[in-house]
């Protein structure tokens, strides 16, 4: 059976987002270890932290997927703010790491005209790094739309990252939006998909999905999410997805365009197509 949960705020603490999770009937849930769009971290509560893992364990819910900050670009071309993305990466590690078994995930970063082996192989330099202490934490690569000089945006670009680093504490989360506007077709051919996602990386990689749909056509590049049912992808593509037996034992993340009503009817939607 997946867990299935939303993106929240911290703002309130580990303790409060639990207590969230539980009145829109969500076992997971997702949030950013601090400002999205900046870098100041706020310094986490022991108690608060143990609190939570208790609550967490009480109610049997699944893994967590903490997001690193959209700013964090491992393969950014000026050196020294380079050298910070791996700063801040060091940093969230070891956040995560006082709620052990839960993933950090990443947007592996833009190589900014570098190339796609530099950008890689800087990526990968931050990520040895961060995974020099030995901490309960599995970091995810996230697939990515390809837009401008992202990367990610196929499975050959996520498997070079994770040859470089060759550490079995890597691992991926796949983005239904992301992959449809990166021109992987999971409406009609999610069996194919699949299978070559197998191939590339290994299923055994696969740790979490975001599920949103896409406001864009296949292959887009562009990286809109939109509700369930409300973009190209549609609910029957989703449904085929959230159930799929070889996904089925996964933490499963909204990230669509909502606040906690929404979430919580597109969650009890997606534990409709469990159960049907």
């Amino acid at each position: 059976m997946p867990y299935f949960g939303c993106h929240l705020s911290p703002t309130g603490g580990y303790q409060a987002m639990v207590r969230t999770a539980g009145s829109i009937d969500a076992d997971t849930f997702q949030f950013f270890t601090r400002n999205p769009r900046g870098s100041r971290a706020k310094k986490p509560d022991d108690q608060d932290m143990a609190l939570a893992l208790a609550q967490m364990k009480a109610q049997s819910f699944g893994p967590l997927v903490a997001h690193a900050p959209y700013t964090m670009n491992l393969c950014t071309k000026e050196p020294q703010n380079r050298d910070f993305a791996a700063q801040v990466l060091r940093e969230d590690l070891q956040l995560v790491a006082m709620l052990p078994g839960n993933f950090y995930n990443f947007h592996p970063g833009s190589h900014v005209g570098q190339g796609l082996q530099t950008g890689i192989s800087q990526i990968a330099a931050a990520l040895c790094s961060g995974l020099e202490n030995d901490l309960p934490v599995t970091i995810l690569l996230e697939t990515m739309a390809g837009k401008g000089s992202e990367i990610g945006g196929s499975f050959q670009e996520l498997r070079m990252i994770l040859d470089a680093v060759a550490s079995s504490r890597v691992g991926v989360c796949l983005d239904t939006c992301h992959v449809w506007d990166g021109g992987y077709d999971i409406r009609d051919n999610l069996e194919g998909v699949l299978e070559e996602f197998d191939r590339v990386i290994g299923l055994d990689r696969l740790k979490a999905l975001h599920i949103n749909d896409s406001k864009n056509p296949l292959g887009a590049r562009k990286d809109r999410h939109a509700c369930l049912g409300e973009g190209f992808i549609g609910l029957d593509a989703l449904s085929r997805i959230v159930s799929h037996p070889a996904l089925a034992h996964l933490p499963m993340v909204l990230e669509t365009p909502n606040e906690l009503p929404g979430y919580a009817k597109e969650i009890a939607l997606l534990r409709s197509f469990i159960k049907s």
